[in-house]
């Protein structure tokens, strides 16, 4: 994707609503709800401790009549989050407050547990549900992967099968043998339901991407839901996004092992 038009989109996405907005433009869904949850995240990552310090204030504020939803919206922090830390300033702690959010008849107001079920509406990103939703984009980046690779007779070793030492950093497919995409050699694939921007981008590379090359040698990461056209790869890094399904992988005509083969 063209950075000006990923940036229009990115700015474009601020509350829930602006998903709907943008789908009736023609957008895929998974595409928005990926970006409006990696700015959501974004946000609360750089603001959770000065909101959480107004936790004393909100909650008065909830006491005196207002909603949570209009704490929330007042705040502009996430509907769920907000109420969390409403509900830990009240003396609930975390447990207790995740077993609101999933049975909110448990709450002995009924006024109360309407306005839970409300923030969890309103909550793209941190309800139980967007948690469902998440982990479904990921299996479907999976499944897409498996396919592609299963139906050119290409075989490898998966996530699973790899998982041994405590702390072992292991890719999602390490292919058995080296193939070659696109005139470059590699030996393991990342699958990506996130979209590859620059800030997400340089956080894989440091905590997974450069690792495995360490370890196992080139590979590609494949960012599902779109990637910007210019990321700056580092060394034996090379991405795609779904337009690596139209491709296809060629052996690999020199030495036929990866990294990982020759390991003791």
């Amino acid at each position: 994707m063209e950075y000006d038009v990923y940036k229009k989109l990115y700015d474009s996405l601020n509350k829930p609503g602006d998903i709907e907005i943008l789908l009736e433009k023609g957008y895929d869904r998974r595409l928005l709800e990926t970006l409006y949850t990696q700015k959501i995240s974004r946000d609360v990552k750089k603001r959770f401790h000065f909101i959480k310090d107004k936790a004393p204030y909100m909650l008065r504020e909830w006491k005196k009549g207002k909603t949570l939803m209009e704490i929330s919206d007042k705040y502009k922090f996430p509907p769920i989050l907000t109420a969390m830390m409403i509900f830990q300033e009240d003396g609930a702690n975390r447990k207790q407050f995740w077993d609101f959010i999933k049975h909110p008849e448990m709450l002995e107001s009924p006024q109360t547990a309407e306005e839970v079920r409300e923030v969890v509406k309103n909550d793209l990103v941190y309800s139980p549900e967007a948690n469902d939703r998440h982990a479904e984009r990921g299996l479907w980046g999976e499944g897409l992967l498996h396919e592609w690779l299963d139906g050119q007779g290409i075989t490898y070793k998966t996530e699973c099968d790899l998982r041994g030492g405590e702390g072992v950093k292991t890719p999602d497919c390490l292919l058995d043998r080296p193939m070659v995409y696109d005139g470059k050699k590699i030996c393991w694939i990342e699958s990506k339901a996130s979209f590859g921007d620059n800030v997400e981008f340089r956080y894989n590379s440091r905590k997974q991407l450069i690792p495995y090359t360490n370890l196992f040698g080139p590979g590609l990461v494949i960012y599902w839901t779109g990637c910007l056209y210019d990321l700056e790869w580092p060394p034996n890094v090379y991405v795609s996004d779904i337009t690596v399904l139209e491709k296809k992988l060629e052996p690999f005509s020199g030495d036929e092992t990866c990294l990982y083969c020759t390991r003791p």
